[in-house]
């Protein structure tokens, strides 16, 4: 586990992120003023945003994974996933109009969420056999979701013309801004999940349609490497907390005034609105 920042700059800097977010001020990228910051560096960042975050009163709920697609990976430099944190507070309603102005550079995923009933625990994770399967067994549902992913930090840079890396992204706790869960849940078993498939329109046009294999070719494969890198750290994934497993179509922008249907087919669908 390699670490090039104090424990002063990790603070520092997730409180950097939390005023940008409060104030919808983007600012320069974490690499900007640490090119020596590695991978760890940023969970740690991202680690102390959630400490911010839970001290003011927020709740643990889940977690997030991203750059779960084979292109992502490509684009970002990188060949594993990475995670961020869901709090009670960006937790949005089927139906709900969301102030696009209160998200910097708001963008919408399509994803599947996983809700466990029991824990993954290092016991559990540590097993040889631990794989797709025995997340499955460890799932009470799985629910059509949207991401509403934002960027605290510039994408790129408007002096520069930096683009951020995968760093940057996950200090920003790995993009998040908010969870919308929406459609009919389904027993992890019911269905084959590798084929279940949705259309994202906007405004009455559609914008993206996928599978959810294009998730690491299951959806839960992603949780797979989530629950083993949380035992390496000494944390585990609950039971009833929710798991956004991974983006199968790219991200679409969204801006006030936008209408957002997810249709999932035989799992429903559910519409969002931006003002």
């Amino acid at each position: 586990m390699t670490t090039t920042l104090s424990n002063e700059d990790i603070v520092a800097e997730a409180q950097r992120l939390d005023d940008a977010e409060q104030s919808r001020t983007q600012m320069r990228q974490t690499t900007q003023a640490f090119p020596d910051a590695t991978i760890e560096d940023a969970y740690r960042i991202q680690a102390a945003w959630q400490e911010l975050k839970i001290g003011r009163g927020e709740r643990l709920i889940g977690h997030k994974i991203g750059l779960t697609s084979r292109a992502m990976q490509q684009a970002m430099n990188i060949e594993t996933p990475d995670s961020g944190f869901l709090t009670d507070a960006m937790v949005f309603k089927p139906g709900s109009s969301i102030a696009a102005s209160d998200h910097l550079d708001a963008k919408i995923e399509v994803e599947l969420a996983f809700v466990l009933h029991r824990d993954l625990e290092a016991g559990l994770v540590n097993d040889e056999r631990f794989g797709v399967d025995a997340v499955l067994d460890a799932t009470d549902h799985v629910i059509p979701a949207l991401e509403l992913i934002a960027a605290r930090s510039f994408r790129k840079d408007p002096t520069t013309g930096r683009t951020r890396t995968v760093i940057d992204t996950i200090a920003d706790n790995a993009a998040n801004a908010g969870i919308i869960t929406g459609g009919t849940p389904v027993g992890a078993r019911e269905v084959d999940l590798r084929w279940a498939g949705a259309l994202l329109s906007r405004n009455g046009t559609v914008e993206e349609t996928g599978l959810a294999a294009g998730v690491l070719g299951h959806p839960a494969t992603g949780i797979v490497w989530l629950a083993k890198r949380y035992v390496e750290h000494g944390m585990v994934l609950r039971a009833g907390q929710t798991i956004l497993a991974g983006s199968f179509t790219r991200p679409i922008d969204v801006c006030a005034g936008d209408l957002i249907l997810a249709d999932y087919g035989p799992l429903g669908s559910f519409e969002i609105s931006f003002t």
